[in-house]
């Protein structure tokens, strides 16, 4: 295959399914994977009708059978892998000891062990593809760790140390490994949930902008490496301001977003 390809976890909604939209209509042929066969039939649809090509599959990110089986799938077919996106992820929000030792556990485990072992999983398919890259969904909300997000905040933070560590490691095999941050996005992983934080900082961002991020940023390979990108005006000033404030500032305004008060 010609077209560059690109392999999409969570793709039947949200921010995955507006970044399959916008890669299929860049001429990328795009795979499209999720646990929601309604919503990736949708989708297909909708690419299909648009002129694009994709490959649909079922895939639960918890399930080693299914990643292996999903990445040999799609690359028979296309005999490449230019971009990995682990998009795949839930959200529980709450007092840390009112959730449930089994929401968290999920959260860790689609957040998280999803992506080690989808990323694990793709190494030889994007081993073997010239300039590959490999794109994890962090949150701006893992910058410092949010009251009532603390699990989810947790699996982020990690997400991002994975990232910039195989972001050097695989540097030898020409992959590229790259982490988005975004904040509150207008996705339905996001509605019904309340925090202070989500009530003082609001949802700004949708799908489409993340997805804008994720196009802007695999196209940048840039003389002096970059690994993070913030999408939005208040993750990039949350971001420098985790930077280059002290400790305690940063300690006291993370408390003030997500303060009771608020």
């Amino acid at each position: 295959m010609n077209s560059p390809t690109v392999f999409i976890t969570g793709a039947a909604a949200g921010i995955g399914r507006a970044t399959a939209m916008l890669f299929a209509e860049r001429g990328y042929h795009v795979g499209a994977y999720d646990v929601d066969e309604l919503g990736l039939s949708r989708l297909a649809a909708d690419i299909t009708a648009a002129g694009g090509t994709l490959r649909t599959g079922i895939l639960d990110v918890t399930n080693n059978t299914q990643w292996a089986e999903s990445l040999a799938d799609f690359h028979t077919a296309t005999g490449r892998l230019d971009i990995l996106v682990n998009n795949a992820g839930i959200l529980r929000a709450g007092p840390f000891e009112e959730l449930e030792l089994d929401a968290q556990r999920a959260i860790i485990d689609v957040n998280l062990t999803g992506v080690v072992t989808g990323t694990h999983a793709a190494f030889r398919y994007l081993r073997d593809t010239p300039g590959a890259q490999v794109v994890n969904l962090c949150s701006a909300s893992a910058i410092y760790g949010q009251p009532e997000l603390a699990t989810y905040g947790a699996t982020k933070s990690a997400v991002k140390s994975l990232t910039e560590a195989l972001d050097l490691e695989w540097e030898r095999h020409d992959i590229r490994v790259i982490a988005i941050w975004p904040l509150f996005v207008a996705t339905a992983m996001v509605a019904g949930v309340e925090t202070a934080s989500t009530r003082s900082l609001g949802v700004r961002l949708t799908a489409e902008d993340v997805a804008a991020g994720i196009w802007d940023a695999t196209r940048k390979r840039a003389r002096l490496p970059k690994v993070h990108y913030e999408i939005g005006v208040q993750a990039k000033a949350l971001a420098v301001a985790a930077k280059y404030a002290p400790g305690w500032a940063v300690r006291t305004a993370n408390k003030f977003f997500s303060g009771p008060a608020n």
